[in-house]
C-alpha cells in the first residue's frame, strides 16, 4: 500500500498536469495508482478536457476530483493564483466503487440518481468520499441515502468552491466531467481510514437541557428563556470571552445523551442565526429537539488550532498514518489564522510528512459521533493506513 501527492502553481495547464503526473509516478516508482484525487483552481478548467488529460497522464483506475477556490498539497495551502493538487494511492486488495449522482425533481419529491446501493457496492466498505456542486446537489438527500444504505459508514469530502453561478464548477470522474450533482467513491477492503472532524470551537459555560423548542427555535434552556441564559453567561464571562461571544456565538448539540460529561467531538456545532428579545428565543441554523443537551461554544484561531491538534493527536494514538486528505472550509486559511498553511502544517506536524492533498470547500462533509453531516468552518481530515 503506497501513497503519493504533488502540487504546483504552474500557470500553463499542460505543464501543471505533466509535472504533477511525473511527481506521482516517481513517488510510486512507476506503479499505476488504483485511486487518485485531483483538486484544481478554476484557472485550469478553461482548458477543455482537463480531467481527461490528467486521467490519461496518471493512468489511475479511478480518478475523482473537483474545482476549488484554493487547494492544499503536502504542507502548503495555495490560496492565490492557479494551482493543482493531486493525491494517488496504490491499494492492493481494495475495492473501489466510483459514481456520479444526479438529482431530479418528481411529483413524489427529489429523486437521487446514480448513488451506490449496499447490495451492489464494494464489500467491506471502509469510507465514502463525495465531492459535490453546491448549486445543484441536495446534500441532505445525499447523506440520507448513504445513512440508509451504508449505516455507520463515514462520508467525507466537500462542496466545490470558487464559482459565482450555477454551471461554473467542475466535477471529475475518470475521463468524464460534470457541472452538476456529485461524484464520489466508496472504498472497501484492507485499508484503514480514520476520520477527524475539527469544528474549531470550544465550549463555554455549562451544558443545558432544551426544555422547549420548535424545529430550529430554542425557546427555553433549563426552564428559562434561552436568551436569558445567554445573557447570564455573558455577564459571568471574562472580557476575552465576551469579545468572542460578540464576534459570533454557536450552540453545540450533544450527539448522545448517554454521557456523564461532554467534551470535544461530542457536539454538532450550529450557528446562532437570530434572537427574539420579546420571547427570549434564539434561532439556529440546525434543527434541535426538546430534551437535547446543548452548550454554547465560541470559535477563534487559537481555539481552532487547539481543536484540530487535539483531535488529530487522539486519532494518531491508534497508529501512524501513511496518507491523508484534507477538506477545509474556505473560511479557514488566512481568513481565520494569522499565518498561511495552517491546517496542512498542523497535520504534517503531528502525522509526519505523509502525502497530503485537499481543497478549501464551500461546506465540508464528515461524521460526528457516527453520523454524517455537512459543516462550516470545519477541517475534515481522512487519515489512511494499512487495514
Amino acid at each position: 500500500m503506497r501513497f503519493a501527492s504533488a502540487g504546483n502553481q504552474e500557470s500553463q495547464t499542460k505543464t501543471a498536469i505533466r509535472e504533477a503526473a511525473m511527481a506521482i509516478e516517481k513517488q510510486l516508482s512507476g506503479q499505476a495508482p488504483d485511486l487518485a484525487f485531483v483538486f484544481v483552481t478554476h484557472h485550469h478548467t478553461t482548458d477543455p478536457g482537463f480531467g481527461r488529460q490528467l486521467y490519461a497522464a496518471l493512468g489511475a483506475k479511478v480518478l475523482v476530483g473537483c474545482t476549488a477556490e484554493s487547494v492544499a498539497s503536502n504542507g502548503l495551502e495555495y490560496e492565490n493564483g492557479p494551482a493543482i493538487s493531486v493525491w494517488a494511492a496504490c491499494l492492493p486488495g481494495c475495492h473501489l466503487d466510483a459514481f456520479h449522482i444526479a438529482f431530479q425533481r418528481t411529483l413524489d419529491g427529489l429523486l437521487t440518481i446514480g448513488a451506490p446501493s449496499a447490495e451492489e457496492a464494494t464489500p467491506s466498505p471502509r469510507a465514502a468520499f463525495l465531492l459535490a456542486d453546491p448549486f445543484s446537489c441536495s446534500v441532505d438527500s445525499m447523506l440520507s441515502h448513504f445513512g440508509e444504505e451504508f449505516s455507520g459508514l463515514p462520508v467525507q469530502g466537500g462542496m466545490a468552491s470558487g464559482a459565482s453561478a450555477p454551471g461554473e464548477n467542475r466535477l471529475f470522474l475518470n475521463d468524464g466531467e460534470y457541472d452538476q450533482g456529485a461524484v464520489g467513491v466508496v472504498i472497501g477492503g484492507p485499508v484503514s481510514i480514520r476520520s477527524v472532524v475539527s469544528q474549531g470551537c470550544r465550549p463555554i459555560g455549562k451544558p443545558f437541557v432544551v426544555t422547549r423548542s420548535n424545529r430550529n427555535i430554542v425557546n427555553e434552556l433549563g426552564g428559562r428563556p434561552a436568551l436569558e441564559q445567554l445573557n447570564t453567561l455573558y455577564r459571568d464571562s471574562g472580557p476575552a470571552e465576551q469579545q468572542l461571544i460578540q464576534k459570533g456565538l454557536h450552540l453545540g448539540l450533544a450527539m448522545s445523551e448517554y454521557r456523564e460529561s461532554f467534551g470535544r467531538g461530542d457536539f454538532l456545532i450550529g450557528n446562532i442565526v437570530g434572537a427574539d428579545r420579546e420571547t427570549g428565543a434564539v434561532a439556529l441554523g440546525n434543527l434541535v429537539r426538546t430534551g437535547q443537551t446543548v452548550q454554547f461554544h465560541v470559535r477563534d484561531a487559537s481555539t481552532a488550532d487547539e481543536d484540530l491538534r487535539t483531535l488529530l493527536s487522539g486519532s494518531l494514538e491508534s497508529g501512524p498514518a501513511s496518507g491523508g486528505l484534507l477538506f477545509s472550509c474556505n473560511g479557514r486559511g488566512t481568513r481565520m489564522f494569522p499565518k498561511p498553511h495552517h491546517d496542512a502544517t498542523a497535520i504534517r506536524d503531528l502525522a509526519g510528512e505523509i502525502p497530503l492533498a485537499g481543497f478549501f470547500a464551500q461546506g465540508e462533509l464528515g461524521p460526528i459521533d457516527g453520523q454524517n453531516y455537512i459543516h462550516g468552518f470545519t477541517a475534515s481530515v481522512a487519515l489512511f493506513g494499512a487495514g
